[in-house]
């Protein structure tokens, strides 16, 4: 296994993609120390993705792009604009609401951090705020769709994991709208004492509140059937996938007329691009789970963590610190594939309940997007706004500081993650 993840990091570093350092790392680990044929290689890629509620992944992608491209992003964005436009920093409390709101329906962090950046940023440097400092805050804003439902990081560690996804769905709720909330506190502290720049809140207007809020409610709805269907067993994670995507495009194309047919084709070619581009890391992925389990690693795993970690709280100390490495490095897919199978059952047999640690890990993974070097959503916001990732990345200190504190809170309160799952399934 040293040499299974001494070979991927070592070609990673390499510039080497994701899926064929995966693939080649694996591919040697068995030649080397296996006599297994290497038929398994096929069959473990072929397996990895030979899962219908997989199937959800392409269809939250496509419903999200759908959303991106049909009005209903704006409609979001002018609703938080009415809702807490008036307070000091109100285009950093608009890129918050919006992120949370848009978390509710596409499940793609990147995605929803490209509708962000593209809508608010150019109005954020007509109004001289801080652009690094607003391109750090669309990137938190944009992870959040990493933690509330429907995720497609959730989806996948409930697959993984043998778990329920309308659990896991619901364990993310609370620790998303605290990270919510203590992103708006945070941006208001910064705004509060940045200058006149942020000193732009436009005066509260019930009458404007009312009036876009009827404009969005058919865009609110998506959320309220995608969760709702799923908790309340009407449909399956799949199923409501695939609803997403009509409801979404039937608002877009009849009741906002913003899409056009004529609009669809390059929207389904981006939605295979980027799903293709998820699954076949899923796909190599399953190679390094089954190494895994064949190699022993999980009990070699479970011995050194039983030795530096004697409680619950020190091991969860530990995987924390680990989680937010590896996701400085790792793209979240490929994380959970390699490393959910290792600590899962090291966390159950701590007496850790498996929905409060997928939903941790699918945190911990969250914070791996805007910090550097891998930061997906730091990179996609950063490029909307023009700006070198560098240039960025010294400002995502204010998102990092709140979202850590609900890392925390998620770790040593359960109730935080399992007051809802619990309300509901037991």
């Amino acid at each position: 296994m040293s040499l299974a993840f001494g070979g991927f990091a070592l070609l990673i570093f390499s510039g080497m993609p994701i899926v064929l350092a995966l693939g080649v790392a694996a591919l040697v680990t068995i030649v080397a120390f296996t006599d297994v044929p290497l038929t398994i290689i096929a069959q473990r890629v072929y397996g990895g993705v030979n899962s219908f509620p997989l199937m959800a992944i392409p269809f939250f992608v496509a419903a999200g792009l759908i959303m991106e491209a049909g009005g209903i992003a704006r409609r979001f964005v002018e609703l938080a604009t009415a809702l807490v436009g008036w307070i000091t920093g109100s285009l950093f409390m608009v890129a918050i609401t919006t992120g949370t709101g848009l978390a509710a329906i596409s499940g793609s962090g990147s995605a929803d951090t490209a509708a962000i950046s593209s809508i608010l940023v150019p109005e954020m440097k007509k109004r001289r705020y801080n652009v690094d400092m607003a391109v750090s805050i669309i990137a938190a804003s944009g992870s959040m769709a990493s933690i509330i439902p429907p995720s497609i990081v959730m989806v996948v560690i409930a697959i993984t994991s043998n778990q329920s996804i309308g659990a896991m769905f619901l364990g993310g709720i609370g620790p998303g709208l605290l990270i919510s909330a203590s992103l708006l506190f945070g941006a208001w502290l910064y705004a509060r004492n940045g200058g006149e720049a942020y000193r732009d809140a436009e005066p509260f207007s019930l009458r404007r509140l009312w009036r876009v809020f009827i404009d969005a409610v058919p865009a609110l709805f998506v959320p309220v059937i995608i969760v709702g269907g799923i908790v309340g067993g009407v449909f399956t994670a799949t199923e409501a996938a695939c609803i997403a995507v009509f409801v979404t495009l039937g608002i877009s194309c009849f009741i906002y007329r913003e899409l056009k047919i004529t609009d669809l084709g390059p929207l389904i070619l981006r939605t295979v691009s980027l799903s293709a581009a998820v699954l076949i890391i899923v796909s190599t992925a399953s190679i390094f789970s089954w190494i895994i389990a064949s190699l022993g690693v999980t009990r070699a795993l479970d011995g050194w963590l039983r030795e530096v970690a004697s409680s619950p709280v020190a091991f969860l100390l530990v995987v924390n610190v680990l989680l937010l490495v590896v996701g400085m490095f790792m793209e979240s897919i490929s994380a959970i594939l390699i490393l959910l199978p290792v600590l899962m059952p090291i966390a159950v047999g701590y007496g850790i309940d498996p929905v409060q640690f997928g939903v941790l890990m699918a945190l911990n993974l969250s914070i791996g997007l805007i910090t550097p070097p891998y930061g997906i959503c730091l990179y996609v916001a950063s490029m909307v706004a023009g700006r070198r990732i560098e240039q960025a990345a010294s400002k995502v200190w204010l998102p990092l500081i709140p979202m850590v504190i609900v890392l925390l809170m998620t770790a040593f309160i359960p109730a935080v993650t399992l007051f809802l799952p619990n309300l509901v399934y037991r």
